[in-house]
């Protein structure tokens, strides 16, 4: 028996939204977990809807699709998230790479392509579309920060403990620790008073970037 991939639609277009939920419900092994408008929306209720994939837009209102990445998989870790865009642009699809989407297929692709997409993600691997991969050049220098680690950046830097940024952000612990983590091995830090001085170096305790 096959098992079913519950997916979660989130894109303010509610022509683009209505018109993959169609495509998608065609497939028996598919189950729509729901249809939403905005990032804010899908963080919301990310934990109850419990969907195996995420098609994320990266362009919405009240909360954008990237922001949306990050907080998902605080929350989800074990779910999929898949970028829907029609954005080509190395710079959109490396930074959502980098947030933690694990694919990013453009918005114009054929409609047998988005099924073969959350196949592939499904299986632990990731996935660019044609028009996605090609246009995305190989990565050179350090890896940057995300939004998100750069916020935890700004809240250690200004001394907060761990649990102190946790209850700030209202994430787990484990979740910051995990996060400094790859903040240091990011930037080749490997003490905090090294986060520190990196903070104060590149404008972050003045807020930049946060």
């Amino acid at each position: 028996m096959t098992q079913t991939t519950r997916v979660l639609i989130v894109d303010d277009h509610p022509m683009v939204a209505e018109g993959i939920q169609s495509i998608l419900e065609t497939y028996d092994e598919i189950e729509i977990a729901g249809v939403l408008s905005n990032g804010q929306e899908a963080v919301d209720q990310i934990e109850t809807l419990t969907p195996d994939v995420v098609l994320l837009d990266l362009n919405m209102p009240v909360m954008g699709g990237l922001t949306a990445i990050e907080i998902i998989l605080e929350r989800a870790p074990d779910t999929r998230v898949l970028i829907l865009s029609m954005h080509d642009s190395p710079e959109y699809i490396s930074t959502a790479l980098a947030h933690g989407a694990m694919g990013y297929i453009l918005k114009d692709v054929p409609t047998e392509e988005i099924k073969t997409a959350i196949d592939t993600v499904m299986l632990g691997q990731k996935y660019l579309c044609t028009g996605a991969s090609g246009s995305l050049t190989p990565a050179s220098g350090a890896e940057v920060l995300t939004s998100r680690e750069q916020t935890i950046l700004l809240q250690l830097a200004r001394g907060l403990s761990n649990r102190a940024v946790g209850e700030e952000l209202g994430i787990s612990v484990r979740t910051v620790e995990t996060h400094r983590k790859n903040i240091k091995r990011k930037l080749g830090i490997s003490s905090t008073a090294g986060l520190t001085r990196y903070a104060m170096e590149h404008g972050v305790l003045q807020g930049t970037g946060v």
